[in-house]
């Protein structure tokens, strides 16, 4: 396991996240690990008219990360945190795997600035 993926494994939801210039940018949400198997965002499947309405909401039903495609595979292979923000218009940031510098006294610390992270769209 590197370094990295060490670091990675020790942050859990809950822990107050700050940027590189010492801003406390939120709190995170959702850790998800990274999958080197997950290359490729497939478009939703077109909905069938005569689905029911439980069917209709799934296929609505927002997926992680809800970011551009490109930047959701990246993401996906390399593993993210979301962290709950008030700095983001959504109120949420997506953190790669390989931006956090430190995980310590319950903080995640950042080697970016929180306007360097992509937000939630």
């Amino acid at each position: 396991m590197s370094q990295q993926q060490d670091t990675f494994s020790r942050v859990t939801t809950g822990m107050r996240v700050v940027d590189s210039t010492g801003v406390e940018v939120g709190t995170v949400d959702l850790v998800q690990r990274g999958d080197a198997a997950a290359v490729t965002v497939e478009a939703p499947t077109p909905v069938d008219p005569g689905s029911s309405l439980d069917e209709l909401i799934e296929s609505a039903a927002v997926e992680e990360p809800d970011v551009p495609a490109d930047l959701a595979a990246r993401l996906l292979r390399e593993g993210y945190l979301k962290v709950t923000t008030e700095l983001a218009d959504t109120g949420a940031v997506y953190v790669l795997a390989d931006r956090i510098a430190a995980v310590a006294d319950g903080a995640v610390r950042l080697t970016v600035p929180v306007a360097e992270l992509p937000a939630e769209e």
